[in-house]
C-alpha cells in the first residue's frame, strides 16, 4: 500500500492547476465533480464499501457523529450496505471510512476540507465539523448515482475551500407559498451544492408569510388574498381566478426550518420587505400608510403606490415590533430589510412624510428613504445585528453599516464596495432564475427574460474594475427565485436545476478554473444526480438554440446551431419537416441563401433528447438591402441595427428576443434601397403589440417609392385597426398591396400612437421585419 503523505496546505493549494492538467481517472464520469474542487487529482484504483467497512468519527464530537450517520444514510441507499458509525480516536484501519478534525487545517478556512480516497481507506479532514460537512458533499458525487450491490470510491485526491464567503439562493414563498417540507428539500438541495446562505422572502404585497404575535391581522389578513393573476402580467385586460390563496409559517415552523438549516450549515436570511411592497401588511393595519386605505392583499404582481407611511411614527413602533418577534427566530447575523421599488408618489402628497421631511432637513423623498433605513438600521444594529437591501437603499445615502445586495446589474455593488459596504451580487442579467432558461415557446410561462445555463456559468461577481482593496468587499453573490409564474413546487425545482449547478461553480470554484466544455461534461453526470434525487430538472439544456446572422455583402445567412447540453448530436432539417435520427448532422455552421424552415434537435442513442426548435428564414426583394431610419430606435432595443428588419427573420411575442427595433414616442421611418429598379407586388411591414408593456400597434403606415431616392410617392396609405379585444400579446402584418409597381427605394412610415401634445413619451412601437415581394 502506498503510503499518504500530507503536504503543507499552502502547497496543496499551490498544486492546483486546469481540469486538464490533472491525471484522469479511468472513468471521468466518477470524479465530476461540481462545484469543480481547488485540487482533484484522480489516483488508481477505487476503495471498495463493504458489510466490513466503519464511518469512523472523532470521539465527544456529536456533529462529526450526525455527518457520519448522513454518510452511513447515503451508502445504504446506494448498496443496503450501512456502515456503523464509530467513534473512535485511534486512527482509521484498512477498509474504514475516516471523518476527523485537523486544527493543521484552518488554513483552508471555515468550509476548506481534504479528502484522500485510496484503495485502502478514506479520509475526510477538515479544520473544523461545517468544512467535513463541505467534504461529505463531495463523498456524496463520488457514490453511484444508482442502487448496486458493489459500492466503490474511486481514488482521489482533494484539497477544496471556497472562494467567496456567502454562496446562496433565494426563495419567493410571498406570491407562491410552500410548505415547510419543501423549504427543507430546498435546503437540502442548496447543501448538495455547497451553498451556505438560504435568503427567505417572507413579505410582499401579495402575502404575508411569517406569524407575528402581536400583531396576528398580519398573517390572518395579509396571509391571504382573493385570487391569483391568470396568465402573465402583460396579458391585458388582466384576469383572475378568484380563488382564496394563501398560507403562512408559524414561528414554531420557523424555528424549525432554521435548525434544519442549521445542520446543513446554511445561514438563513429572513427578507421583511420595507417600505415599499408592503399591501399585505397595509391590509391587516391600513393606519400604517399614508392615505389610511383600505387595502387588500394583491392579486396582481407588481409595484404599488401605497407604501409604509415614513411620515407617521406608528410605522416604526410597528416595524421595530415585528422585527423584535422575527429577529430571535434566526440565529445569523444580517437581517434583509428590502428597499427595493418604493415609489415616492404617496410621500409627495402626504402632509406627515413632509412635514418628517421638513423637521430632519431632508431635501428630498429619496432621502427620506434613506432615513427610513438609516433609522431600522441603529434599530437592528442594536439587536447585535445587520441589515442588508437591494440596491436601491443607495438611493439618498447609505446607512452607516448597511450592506447592499446588487440585482439592477453590478453598478449598485460597485458604488457600495467603494464606499467600503459589504456587497452580494445578485444581477437580474446572471442570477434571476425565474427568467426563460429556454426558447419561451419551448418553456412554461416565466416572468420574462432570457438566462440559459451557459450564462449563469459565466457570472462573475467581483466587478474587474474594483481595486484589490475594494474587492474584498464582495461578499459573493446568488440566484433569486421570484414566484410569480412559479405556482408548484415542481416547478420551482425545473427553474433551480440545472442553473444551480452552474452557480455553484461560479460561486465556489476558484476563477481559473472555469471552463464550460469540461463543465458541461461533468453536467452528464449532474443530470443523473438529478433524476436520483428525484428532482424535476429543466432539460431545456438538450433543445437547440438556432442563431441566425445575416451577411449584408453576399446576401446569405450563417446558420449557427448550440446548445448547453454535451452528448447528443444536432441534427436539423431546412424544408420545415420534424428532425429524426436521420437527418443531416450539425458539424459547423452553413449558409443559407434561400427561404427556409430551419428544424433542429438533439438526438442520443437515436432518441430525441430534447425540444424541437424551429426558426423561419424569409427571402424576399427587400432581403439584407441597406436601410436608413429618419428616428434612431431606443438603445435598449437596437437588434442588430437596421438590418434588424431585412434580415429575413420574424420577431417572436416576446418585445426582448433580439429581432425588434423599439421606437419610444417617435416614429418609424425607414428607408429601403433595393439597388436596383424591382417590381413590387406587395410590402408587408411587422408591428408588436403588447399593452401591458406599453407596446401599441401604429395608427396609420405609409408607405412611398421613389425612382432616384429624392422624390418620392405615396402608394399606400391606411389606419391600423386595433382589436377589440387582446389578452396575450400579439404580432400583427400590415400587408400593401401596390400592383406591379417599380422602383428601387422604398420607404415606409409607421405613426407611433403616442398621445398628441404628451408631455413625454409614453407609448413604444416595436418593428421587425419589412418584406417586399
Amino acid at each position: 500500500m502506498r503510503k499518504k503523505t500530507w503536504l503543507p496546505l499552502a502547497a496543496l493549494l499551490g498544486l492546483s492547476g486546469a481540469v486538464s492538467a490533472q491525471q484522469p481517472a479511468a472513468n471521468p464520469a466518477a470524479t465530476s465533480i461540481i462545484p469543480q474542487p481547488v485540487r482533484l487529482t484522480a489516483g488508481r484504483g477505487s476503495f471498495a464499501v463493504t458489510k466490513a467497512t466503519k464511518i469512523f468519527v472523532d470521539p465527544k464530537n456529536e456533529e462529526l457523529r450526525r455527518i457520519g450517520e448522513a454518510l452511513s444514510q447515503d451508502i445504504k441507499r446506494t448498496s443496503g450496505v450501512q456502515p456503523q458509525v464509530v467513534a473512535t480516536p485511534a486512527k482509521a484501519s484498512a477498509g474504514s471510512i475516516r471523518l476527523t478534525l485537523r486544527p493543521a487545517l484552518d488554513t483552508l478556512g471555515a468550509e476548506g476540507y481534504t479528502l484522500s480516497v485510496q484503495p485502502a481507506q478514506v479520509v475526510l479532514a477538515a479544520g473544523n465539523a461545517q468544512g467535513v460537512f463541505r467534504g461529505l458533499q463531495t463523498i456524496r458525487q463520488l457514490l453511484p448515482t444508482q442502487r448496486t450491490t458493489a459500492v466503490s470510491l474511486p481514488a482521489v485526491e482533494v484539497a477544496d475551500k471556497p472562494r467567496y464567503q456567502w454562496r446562496g439562493m433565494h426563495l419567493d414563498v410571498s406570491r407562491h407559498f410552500f410548505g415547510v417540507e419543501f423549504v427543507k428539500k430546498y435546503i437540502d438541495y442548496l447543501a448538495l451544492h455547497k451553498m451556505n446562505t438560504f435568503h427567505w422572502h417572507l413579505t410582499d404585497d401579495q402575502g404575508w408569510r411569517i406569524e407575528i404575535k402581536k400583531y396576528p391581522k398580519l398573517t390572518s389578513v395579509g396571509g391571504w388574498r382573493d385570487g391569483t393573476l391568470i396568465g402573465h402580467y402583460t396579458d391585458q385586460p388582466h384576469q383572475f381566478d378568484n380563488i382564496r390563496y394563501g398560507g403562512f409559517y408559524t414561528q414554531e415552523q420557523i424555528r424549525e426550518v432554521v435548525k434544519y438549516a442549521q445542520e446543513r450549515y446554511i445561514t438563513v436570511v429572513p427578507e421583511i420587505e420595507m417600505p415599499g411592497h408592503a399591501v399585505a401588511a397595509l391590509a391587516g393595519y391600513p393606519e400604517l400608510s399614508c392615505t389610511g386605505g383600505p387595502f387588500k392583499v394583491e392579486r396582481l404582481w407588481g409595484v404599488f403606490d401605497d407604501i409604509f407611511c415614513a411620515g407617521n411614527e406608528q410605522t416604526f413602533t410597528f416595524l421595530q415590533d415585528v422585527l423584535t418577534e422575527v429577529m430571535p427566530l434566526f440565529p445569523g447575523k444580517i437581517v434583509h430589510i428590502g428597499g427595493d421599488e418604493a415609489p415616492k408618489t404617496r410621500w409627495h402628497s402626504c402632509p406627515k412624510c413632509q412635514a418628517r421631511m421638513k423637521a430632519e432637513g431632508l431635501k428630498d423623498e429619496h432621502e427620506l428613504q434613506s432615513y427610513f433605513v438609516q433609522r431600522m438600521e441603529k434599530f437592528v444594529n442594536s439587536k447585535g445585528k445587520s441589515i442588508i437591501g437591494w440596491d436601491e437603499i443607495l438611493e439618498g445615502g447609505l446607512a452607516p453599516n448597511a450592506a447592499v445586495m446588487s440585482w439592477r446589474g453590478q453598478e449598485g455593488g460597485t458604488t457600495a464596495a467603494r464606499q467600503q459596504h459589504n456587497v452580494v451580487m445578485t444581477p437580474g442579467s446572471h442570477s434571476y432564475f425565474d427568467h426563460y432558461q429556454g426558447l419561451p415557446e419551448l418553456e412554461p410561462l416565466a416572468f420574462g427574460g432570457y438566462l440559459p445555463l451557459s450564462k449563469v456559468y459565466t457570472f462573475e461577481p467581483t466587478p474587474k474594475e474594483l481595486t484589490a482593496a475594494e474587492q474584498r468587499y464582495i461578499l459573493g453573490g446568488q440566484a433569486n427565485i421570484w414566484t410569480e409564474y412559479i405556482p408548484t413546487e415542481q416547478q420551482v425545482e425545473y427553474m433551480a436545476f440545472p442553473r444551480m449547478s452552474a452557480l455553484a461553480e461560479a460561486l465556489w470554484s476558484p476563477a481559473r478554473l472555469r471552463n464550460w466544455p469540461d463543465f458541461q461534461q461533468r453536467m452528464r453526470q449532474q443530470y443523473r444526480r438529478y433524476e436520483a434525487w428525484g428532482a424535476n430538472y429543466a432539460r431545456s439544456a438538450f433543445n437547440v438554440r438556432q442563431q441566425l446572422t445575416l451577411d449584408p455583402a453576399q446576401r446569405t445567412t450563417l446558420v449557427t446551431l448550440q446548445m448547453d447540453a454535451a452528448g447528443p448530436q444536432i441534427r436539423y432539417t431546412l424544408d420545415g419537416s420534424a428532425p429524426t435520427a436521420s437527418s443531416p448532422v450539425y458539424t459547423q455552421p452553413f449558409l443559407v441563401s434561400s427561404s427556409a424552415v430551419i428544424k433542429a434537435a438533439s438526438f442520443e442513442d437515436g432518441k430525441l433528447a430534447g425540444k424541437v426548435s424551429t426558426r423561419e428564414l424569409l427571402v424576399h426583394k427587400a432581403f439584407a438591402t441597406p436601410v436608413t431610419l429618419a428616428n434612431e430606435p431606443n438603445k435598449i432595443y437596437t437588434g442588430s441595427g437596421p438590418f434588424t428588419l431585412v434580415n429575413g427573420q420574424k420577431g417572436s411575442t416576446n418585445h426582448a428576443d433580439g429581432q425588434w427595433l423599439g421606437f419610444y414616442g417617435t416614429d418609424l421611418v425607414a428607408t429601403l434601397d433595393l439597388q436596383k429598379p424591382t417590381e413590387i407586388n406587395t410590402v408587408t411591414s411587422t408591428f408588436l403589440r403588447a399593452v401591458g408593456s406599453g407596446i401599441q400597434l401604429p395608427t396609420s403606415v405609409e408607405v412611398a417609392v421613389s425612382e432616384d431616392g429624392k422624390t418620392y410617392r405615396p402608394v399606400y396609405s391606411a389606419p391600423v385597426p386595433v382589436p377589440a379585444a387582446q389578452v396575450k400579446p400579439a404580432v400583427s402584418e400590415v400587408r400593401a398591396d401596390l400592383k406591379k409597381t417599380t422602383a428601387r427605394f422604398v420607404r415606409v412610415t409607421a405613426k407611433n400612437a403616442q398621445a398628441p401634445g404628451a408631455a413625454k413619451p409614453n407609448t413604444w412601437l416595436f418593428v421587425d421585419e419589412i418584406a417586399v415581394q
